[in-house]
């Protein structure tokens, strides 16, 4: 992976392929490898002539780990990815954000629209406005001598989850506990490009697909039809559905 200073924080990032660019933001307490590559997103997308680009998002995979939760927050790192496409020399790109990322993404979509050319909502629903639930459990989990003294189960899954990435439990803490500005409905209201939101039908943490799709003027939703936060990441309906809305925008 190549790396690049994004105000003052070193951030990794992969950028392969040719075409239209598009940008990937993995969710939390993974990264490039486990949310594009390990589920064949970027083979997919370069199949499709386009020109493939993903960053750790800081804190995460090879990119600065940082411990105060003032670096942190979905605002302050959808300017890590703005600052990645200045650094790259791109104008505008399709940007689609996971879970964490498609919060990220709303974020960067919001205070640069010119620099989004369509935006994809995936793994997070209706949720992206009412909230996902508390950090402190979460943090908790991260911060606990082992995963198996975590009594609360959906903490105790994203515990095992970060050791599976191999992350830096100390600085996934921080990134949790961090700023969580509200996304207002009114805010979406005003997206004037095209949207796709893309939820997994079993999806309890991101909320219905739907639901917030029906917020921004002419977004699409997409079912994951059978799959739950995890599954749904590297599913082939999610993969075609991508690549028809990325052919049909202007």
């Amino acid at each position: 992976m190549k790396t690049f200073d994004s105000d003052g924080v070193n951030i990794a990032y992969l950028d392969e392929g040719e075409g239209s660019p598009v940008l990937l933001i993995h969710g939390f307490a993974s990264n490039v490898t486990f949310n594009w590559l390990n589920t064949n997103w970027f083979d997919t997308l370069k199949r499709g002539g386009l020109r493939v680009i993903a960053m750790d998002n800081r804190g995460h995979g090879a990119s600065e780990k940082l411990y105060d939760i003032a670096d942190y927050g979905a605002a302050l790192m959808a300017e890590d990815a703005r600052r990645l496409l200045d650094h790259l020399g791109i104008a505008s790109a399709d940007i689609m954000g996971y879970s964490m990322g498609a919060r990220i993404a709303a974020f960067l979509t919001l205070a640069h629209p010119e620099r989004v050319r369509s935006v994809i909502f995936a793994g997070l629903g209706i949720n992206m406005v009412r909230g996902v639930g508390a950090p402190g459990p979460i943090a908790a989990a991260l911060e606990a001598p082992s995963a198996g003294e975590v009594k609360n189960d959906a903490a105790r899954s994203f515990r095992v989850f970060a050791e599976q990435t191999q992350s830096d439990l100390r600085a996934l803490a921080a990134c949790i506990r961090s700023s969580r500005d509200k996304i207002l409905p009114e805010a979406l209201a005003k997206i004037a490009l095209p949207v796709l939101v893309a939820v997994g039908t079993e999806d309890v943490i991101a909320g219905s697909g739907p639901e917030l799709a029906a917020i921004i003027p002419g977004a699409e939703a997409l079912d994951i039809t059978g799959r739950d936060h995890m599954r749904a990441v590297g599913d082939r309906i999610y993969k075609q559905g991508v690549l028809d809305f990325l052919a049909r925008r202007p």
